[in-house]
């Protein structure tokens, strides 16, 4: 099968590419054009996954395919932005039918709980990786960004962390676990829902925000140094699952919980009066300050500084 011929029976016939709001034009030509309405920024992100980086080897492909695009559209809802469309480029070391129509459901499965278009993309022969761009569109002037977190503001999370970080021994079938405490982390670990309300929602009140993806206290890292702040973030407060603590026992989850990756849950700050004018009262967990100074600290319940030497992951570590 050829490289066009994959793309029409694959993906350019999947449902979530016959185009949606803001696609002007879709599949089948040199680019896809969009359309924004008058007042909307366009918001763009790119995550590429590489197989034994990202993914185990062998792993199930339609949960391959929810896993590449949720993780992608969750950049979107970081800047509290509407998803619109999505390109995919495909490196594949061979042609697989089989493969190829997992992948492609998974996909589509996912495009369609987002709310997003199948617009384009690119095959070619290699290492299997998978590098997926999203478009989305926000209100021009309101997009979340990193940089204006403010001493005194709260710091919030939007769910519980570490479950993806203790679904990965289940994942490379290093450990196993009863079907009630593997079940909410392996659907976290293969198909995280991206929390596109909660960022609409966060538009006009949040000061900073991103998705957690490579451990909070890496993640916050970020908000701190784009913000001139210094984020204080309290054990206590991080909120952990009933199935990771099951799993992993209380120490063990909360590491995780602080460095582990792959969370793609919200972090943001918001000055206090304006919590309660968030909804989500059952989802988002305050769980630090903003203070004046820099960097991420770790407090107990004495408040003494805990910090652990790892903060999370991050491409070319040198190693010792």
């Amino acid at each position: 099968m050829g490289e066009f011929e994959l793309i029409r029976h694959y993906f350019a016939a999947a449902s979530c590419a016959q185009g949606g709001e803001g696609v002007v034009l879709g599949i089948g030509d040199d680019c896809a054009l969009l359309e924004l309405p008058v007042g909307e920024q366009l918001a763009v992100s790119t995550d590429t996954l590489v197989e034994g980086v990202h993914f185990p080897a062998a792993c199930d492909p339609l949960l391959l395919g929810q896993r590449s695009l949720a993780v992608a559209v969750s950049d979107l809802a970081a800047m509290g932005a509407d998803p619109i469309g999505v390109t995919l480029a495909l490196t594949l070391p061979r042609v697989g039918a089989d493969w190829l129509r997992q992948f492609a459901d998974g996909l589509n499965l996912m495009a369609h709980r987002c709310g997003v278009s199948l617009i384009g993309g690119d095959t070619t022969r290699g290492p299997l990786s998978i590098t997926v761009t999203v478009f989305g569109k926000v209100p021009a002037g309101q997009a979340l960004r990193r940089s204006g977190a403010r001493p005194g503001d709260l710091l919030c999370v939007g769910g519980h962390l570490g479950n993806a970080a203790g679904a990965l021994p289940l994942v490379l079938g290093q450990r196993q676990a009863p079907v009630e405490v593997a079940e909410p982390l392996l659907a976290h670990y293969w198909s995280p829902m991206p929390q596109l309300v909660l960022g609409r929602r966060l538009r006009g009140l949040a000061t900073a925000a991103l998705d957690i993806s490579d451990g909070l206290l890496a993640d916050c890292g970020h908000i701190a140094k784009a913000s001139g702040v210094a984020l204080e973030v309290n054990a206590e407060q991080v909120p952990v699952s009933p199935a990771l603590e099951a799993f992993l026992g209380r120490e063990a989850a909360l590491y995780a919980a602080l460095t582990g990756g792959d969370d793609y849950v919200l972090a943001f700050t918001l000055p206090e009066a304006l919590l309660s004018s968030l909804p989500e009262t059952g989802v988002i967990h305050v769980i630090g300050r903003v203070r004046e100074g820099q960097g991420v600290s770790l407090r107990d319940r004495q408040g003494q500084d805990i910090t652990p030497t790892q903060r999370g992951y991050q491409h070319f570590r040198e190693t010792p």
